[in-house]
């Protein structure tokens, strides 16, 4: 029995169900989620044992109702221990999370609970029972669900299933762990000023107060980003430093105190164990079989499809930018450290606007005001109101309401951008409360980012990669918001994960936009619109170093799918022989190049040792395939209009995980998805 007086012992009171962050102290969660895992198991217990036969009241929608205690207690939970970890939630997160895999093979896992649903199953097939489509759909996606969580195992290997599991979730939460301690160990220290020749002057500020917050004064700071490429390399005119940040961001987790080497060798271990034990060839074969690729083959033959375009355009872009560094040292060979920088400087030349110029001009408020959420005005009707009357889970937070057109709430946006040593790094969308009419809950959204900290009442100017991350991010926050669907467990981004990236990637367009960028280039200090010519330059120039991008992203998503192709007897039981491993597989599929390597390197591959993407990085490739052919749909019938908005958001945001994501698509652009726009949109067009 949970204390009354703990803040998730009922539902919150606060506008929407936003969680009582003022009241929710760390020594609450364990007892919150301790009572929520035992009283889902009752509420099981109850359906498993219900003596009335089963229908999808006393079933499938039981079900649905259960587990609402344990999901508020550890929405909150997991979303803090990824944005505002402390070595107390650290310590929780090492507590709990084997009991909840426990918890979560004790349902799937049970017999009598699959046999009520196999029951529903077989009516339904045999055309004895009348279902609604979503209704048919949850079923479907139920039977599934429990089949792939091994249900049909026998009780020896039930048990050996459990065991994994739990393995499992401890070594995935250890990696997290380890990746964030080892990044922020590996932030690199400068005290020469001359070293930092090319930093804008506010990330300059921004690198010394980093500095002064670990107690170096005088000095700067240079955080981490989550990728091997690092955005201070394209304007660091300091060679030997660019060589020092990017040796420190390739060396994260590899050897030294934070080695996430034995973590991840052990996960592909134990990952192949269970695929194998379920009856699939390897992890990657169960991934896909779940997700619109249906084949670990078919995700092999996209990626293999687009190696040699892809290497032959980042070889021809590495010639011109080997030129220029000759020009500079003569004789110096091109490294990785290398490319950003005269990436950049052949941008300079074509009189693109570099960083250091397009910051001024993208003022954090202005891009998220008149550009993220103005465009969502202009498609959805949205509009937006900063609650300062209600709080976040850290001071950074800050919380908006979010009314539909018709002045309808639908629920509040929280926004947590800055980045603190305390955060796990990249940029993620999660939800705090699911929106459903069965529970009458609407949407509770946070988005997370990594956007240099500004100093202190001085603005926060963007790079251009992070505005394209704030509208991607927003995407997703729209799919949870505009979400119109009865069941919880269809809410939102509740789709396979290879294109639950499909409407974020849609969403990154606009910040392309003509009119967008018009709204939202303008100087931070004079009010001046970007120059013309700039915007011009930088619409036109949209294509440049796409071999670097698309070469970058094969060769993390081709490491993933080595990594989960391995029988249990493939795999490395040596830490020792990761390097040579990933090496091995670049070689094996012609995408080894010494001077780019992979977006992210197993030992800080976050994705898909900590994250939820093993063996399903592939997925932003699969769902660009429909935001490219989604884009060009929107380009043929006028762009930024709400007519267009209110399509995308009836055919596809709307319906959540309620259908086939790919039905959507084909519904609003009555065409089958083509890979035509995306080879087109990468250069990789014949």
């Amino acid at each position: 029995m949970l204390d009354p007086s703990n803040p998730f012992a009922e539902p919150s009171t606060l506008p929407y169900g936003l969680p009582d962050y003022a009241a929710i102290r760390e020594e609450h969660y364990v007892p919150a989620l301790l009572a929520g895992m035992a009283r889902q198991r009752a509420e099981v217990e109850a359906i498993a044992t219900d003596p009335a036969p089963p229908t999808v009241d006393n079933t499938l929608v039981a079900l649905e109702l259960t587990g609402r205690l344990l999901h508020r207690a550890s929405s909150a939970f997991h979303n803090q221990v990824s944005a505002d970890s402390t070595p107390g939630l650290d310590a929780i997160e090492e507590q709990v999370a084997p009991l909840l895999a426990r918890h979560h093979d004790a349902i799937w896992l049970d017999r009598r609970l699959f046999e009520r649903v196999e029951t529903l199953g077989r009516a339904a097939d045999a055309g004895e029972l009348e279902l609604d489509d979503d209704t048919a759909w949850l079923l479907h996606r139920r039977r599934v669900a429990f089949a792939r969580s091994g249900v049909g195992l026998d009780d020896a290997g039930q048990d050996r299933l459990r065991a994994l599991n739990e393995r499992l979730t401890t070594l995935e939460a250890a990696f997290g762990r380890e990746l964030l301690a080892a990044t922020n160990a590996a932030a690199v220290l400068v005290t020469d000023p001359d070293e930092l020749d090319g930093l804008p002057p506010d990330a300059l500020a921004s690198a010394a107060a980093a500095a002064a917050g670990r107690g170096h004064d005088d000095a700067w700071l240079l955080h981490l980003s989550l990728p091997t490429s690092q955005p201070v390399l394209a304007t660091l005119r300091h060679r030997d430093l660019r060589r020092r940040v990017h040796e420190a961001s390739v060396g994260r987790g590899l050897g030294g105190e934070h080695d996430t080497r034995p973590l991840l060798v052990e996960t592909a271990r134990l990952r192949a164990e269970r695929a194998r034990l379920l009856g699939f060839a390897h992890h990657a074969d169960f991934v896909a079989r779940d997700g619109a690729a249906r084949t670990a083959d078919a995700v092999t033959d996209l990626l293999a499809r687009l190696v040699a375009p892809a290497v032959a355009n980042a070889r021809r872009e590495a010639v011109e930018l080997a030129m220029l560094l000759d020009a500079d040292e003569n004789g110096a060979s091109l490294e990785a450290w290398d490319w950003p920088y005269y990436a950049q400087e052949v941008r300079r030349r074509r009189e693109v606007p570099d960083e250091a110029e397009l910051r001024p001009y993208l003022d954090l408020e202005r891009v998220l005001a008149d550009g993220v959420f103005r465009a969502a005005h202009r498609l959805y009707g949205l509009t937006f109101a900063e609650r300062h009357d209600l709080r976040g889970y850290h001071d950074d937070v800050r919380v908006f309401e979010v009314f539909d057109a018709d002045g309808t709430g639908l629920g509040l946006f929280l926004a947590d951008l800055w980045t603190r040593d305390s955060k796990r790094g990249g940029a993620w969308m999660t939800t705090l409360q699911d929106a459903a009419t069965l529970t009458g809950e609407r949407c509770v959204v946070v988005n997370n980012a990594n956007v240099a900290r500004p100093p202190k009442d001085g603005p926060s100017l963007l790079t251009w990669d992070d505005v394209i991350t704030l509208f991607h991010e927003f995407g997703h926050a729209l799919h949870a918001l505009l979400t119109a669907v009865r069941y919880p467990s269809q809410s939102g981004t509740r789709v396979p994960r290879d294109v639950v990236e499909y409407p974020s990637q849609v969403n990154e367009m606009w910040a392309w936009d003509p009119v967008v960028l018009g709204d939202v280039a303008v100087h931070h200090e004079t009010g001046e619109p970007m120059p013309a010519p700039w915007l011009e330059a930088l619409l036109a120039a949209r294509a440049e170093g796409e071999g670097f991008a698309t070469t970058e992203y094969l060769a993390a998503a081709i490491l993933d799918q080595a990594w989960h192709r391995l029988t249990p007897d493939e795999a490395p039981v040596d830490p020792a022989g990761v390097e040579a491993f990933e090496a091995a597989a670049l070689d094996a599929a012609g995408i080894a190049l010494h001077a780019l390597p992979p977006r992210y390197r197993s030992t800080y591959f976050s994705h898909i040792f900590a994250g939820g993407y093993s063996a399903g990085y592939y997925s932003y490739l699969w769902a660009e395939v429909l935001d490219a052919d989604t884009v060009d749909w929107f380009t043929e019938h006028g762009g930024l209009t709400r007519a267009n908005g209110h399509a995308l958001r009836e055919q596809v945001l709307s319906r959540g995980g309620s259908r086939e994501v790919t039905d959507g698509f084909v519904a609003l652009t009555g065409r089958q998805p083509r890979l035509e726009p995306l080879l087109v949109r990468r250069g990789l067009a014949p």
